[in-house]
């Protein structure tokens, strides 16, 4: 699974038209997208910036997206954002929100570190 996080400040007051907005036609519009899995949005209380997770299937799903219809959905919410969204990029090696498997690491690169979840999360295993 791939992740793309997007971070961007919003004009003031526009939080809610901006959860209409992404609600009423970004989403919609991005569950039909290849590869498309889910996404969280993020707002810090005062609602000036929002950070933007969306799963992908695969890196390179999310790298059409990104190319074809990414610059798409800027231009849908040019009138609310202020400046310009980051982008960064991350595969997902864990997550209690999706089933996934653990990301292959060819046996030349894997180290035996032994287990190094904390014990909080260890608690929590079922």
């Amino acid at each position: 699974m791939f992740a793309r996080h997007v971070a961007v400040k919003l004009k003031p007051g526009t939080l809610a038209e901006f959860t209409g907005v992404m609600d009423k036609e970004i989403l919609p519009w991005l569950r039909k997208q290849k590869g498309f899995l889910d996404m969280i949005t993020l707002a810090i209380p005062s609602g000036r910036e929002i950070v933007s997770i969306s799963f992908w299937d695969h890196e390179e799903s999310a790298q059409v997206y990104n190319a074809t219809s990414y610059p798409e959905a800027l231009q849908t919410l040019k009138d609310i954002l202020s400046g310009t969204p980051q982008v960064r990029t991350f595969n997902v090696v864990s997550s209690t929100l999706q089933k996934i498997d653990a990301p292959f690491v060819p046996a030349a690169r894997r180290r035996d570190r032994g287990d190094t979840t904390t014990a909080a999360n260890r608690a929590h295993r079922v």
